[in-house]
């Protein structure tokens, strides 16, 4: 079997990430490869936002805040989470997407486009010899969030990406059958 088509099929999340994150050059070469996402009408709906290092820690707090502006009642454990989930990777990357007016490709296209990107972004960091995993929840979809990352109003976050080396095993993915999935019209 082609070595590509077997990496494909064997790709899965990393739920444990820890240092060193891809080199910046590194980076570099899986944003130029996320770049190459089907783009109708080469708008170029996607761009990328980088956390690393301290910002981490400052990102935590922005989720922490809008945790509670989300849900005011939210106990000291769920703060804690959200205070500590940009700890998880070494690296973050918010994948956005700049929603563009335009006749024949919309909103909902360029938003594919976009997530397109992010699943290029975890296919490279993979085949770099790191490991990723592609978040949302809650926080991805709130406007407060997108204005602590600096979003126009015409942005929004497709997700976050989680990026390191991968601590422990991959996970045990079940292979599915194809066939249960497919069928002819």
């Amino acid at each position: 079997m082609n070595d590509i088509l077997q990496f494909l099929q064997h790709r899965n999340s990393a739920p444990k990430l820890a240092a060193p994150a891809p080199s910046a050059a590194q980076m570099q070469e899986i944003f130029r490869a996320a770049m190459r996402a089907p783009d109708h009408a080469w708008i170029r709906p996607w761009r990328f936002i980088i956390i690393e290092g301290e910002r981490r820690l400052a990102f935590g707090e922005v989720l922490k805040e809008t945790l509670l502006a989300r849900t005011p009642d939210a106990d000291e454990t769920a703060c804690n989470r959200a205070r500590n989930a940009p700890l998880r990777a070494p690296l973050l990357v918010a994948v956005v997407v700049k929603l563009t007016e335009h006749p024949k490709v919309p909103f909902a296209e360029q938003r594919f486009s976009a997530a397109c990107a992010a699943h290029a972004i975890l296919l490279a960091v993979e085949a770099l010899g790191f490991g990723g995993m592609w978040r949302t929840g809650a926080a991805a979809f709130d406007r407060n969030v997108m204005e602590k990352l600096g979003l126009a109003d015409n942005e929004e976050v497709i997700g976050f990406v989680y990026v390191g080396t991968r601590d422990g095993n991959p996970k045990n993915v079940p292979t599915l059958n194809a066939a249960d999935f497919v069928s002819t019209w």
